[in-house]
């Protein structure tokens, strides 16, 4: 990904943010065949661990696929983005862009135990589960338990320790105040191109540069 100083995402707290609020990542893997294998799978943060650390799985076979374990990857972060019209801009001779934040989080995997596997797939079932009004476990029953048990032997789980990343958050920092909130409105209305989710992170990159 081609890089540009005025949109680079550097703050270890900020990608974890974008990882935690977008979980749903695609793996890529360049394998010894010289063949791409793309995935996707979600991913959520090994918090006990320092540094960035993802924990998921990939269902079988796609750990032969991307012969897992055996070589670097990459796990592509997306965010919110959307279409920029030139409309919404004040200047004349303006092009459309698109505004994005995203991560490429390279890193070789560890392959998980079956025991640590099942405890990876709990957590993440907690994870997201934990925001429903009767949060379904996946070890609320014994029936339940007993099949999560059965379906995890059809998953690889592993644990990613970033070893590089690449991150980058364009939200037209380098437009004057007035465009940007021009842009924001538009995004916040019920125009074809409307975008709540990334007029919020607009306005938290730009509340953060004191703008």
């Amino acid at each position: 990904m081609r890089q540009n100083p005025s949109f680079v995402l550097g703050e270890t707290a900020e990608i974890k943010r974008l990882i935690r609020e977008n979980p749903w990542a695609t793996i890529v893997s360049h394998t010894s065949a010289g063949e791409l294998v793309a995935s996707h799978y979600p991913v959520i943060l090994d918090e006990s661990s320092e540094g960035i650390v993802l924990l998921g799985h990939v269902g079988r076979p796609d750990e032969q696929l991307h012969e897992l374990g055996s070589h670097q990857l990459i796990v592509v972060i997306q965010g919110p983005h959307g279409y920029i019209s030139p409309g919404w801009y004040d200047a004349s001779g303006a092009v459309p862009t698109w505004n994005f934040i995203t991560a490429h989080l390279y890193g070789t995997p560890e392959l998980l135990s079956a025991e640590e596997n099942l405890r990876v797939l709990e957590g993440l079932v907690d994870h997201f589960e934990e925001r429903m009004p009767e949060p379904r476990r996946m070890k609320g029953t014994q029936v339940d338990a007993a099949y999560a048990e059965r379906i995890s032997a059809g998953t690889v789980g592993f644990r990613l320790r970033v070893t590089r990343l690449v991150a980058k958050n364009k939200m037209s920092q380098n437009k004057p105040a007035a465009t940007v909130e021009r842009v924001i409105a538009e995004l916040e209305g019920d125009g074809p191109y409307a975008s709540a989710p990334l007029a919020a992170e607009m306005r938290r990159v730009h509340d953060r540069l004191g703008r």
